[in-house]
């Protein structure tokens, strides 16, 4: 069962990582500022496991994460604290960033 898509691109220096829960993929989620659109050219690349995502987040510069399963994986792993959520009605969504 896939339970995330990961993709992993490069710019520059920047190692950016975008996960989101697999059955996101594709909607257009309300319940924010504005609609939020969890759209296949950002988020698609590879099916994963929770543990793979993590493991390529811990190695990325940015992250953009979306879904209930991922994101409290990421707080469960110290990578994301639970203030920085936001929630796009139900659906949590969280960006990492190191400077």
């Amino acid at each position: 069962m896939v339970e995330v898509y990961l993709r992993s691109t490069r710019h520059g220096r920047d190692t950016v990582v975008a996960v989101c829960d697999a059955e996101l993929l594709g909607k257009t989620l309300e319940g924010g500022r504005a609609p939020f659109c969890v759209s296949e050219r950002f988020y698609k690349g590879t099916p994963a496991g929770v543990e793979e995502a993590l493991e390529a987040m811990s190695k990325a510069t940015i992250c953009n994460i979306v879904g209930k399963r991922i994101v409290e994986a990421a707080i469960k792993n110290g990578m994301v604290q639970e203030s920085a959520v936001i929630y796009l009605g139900d659906v949590p969504h969280a960006q990492i960033v190191i400077l």
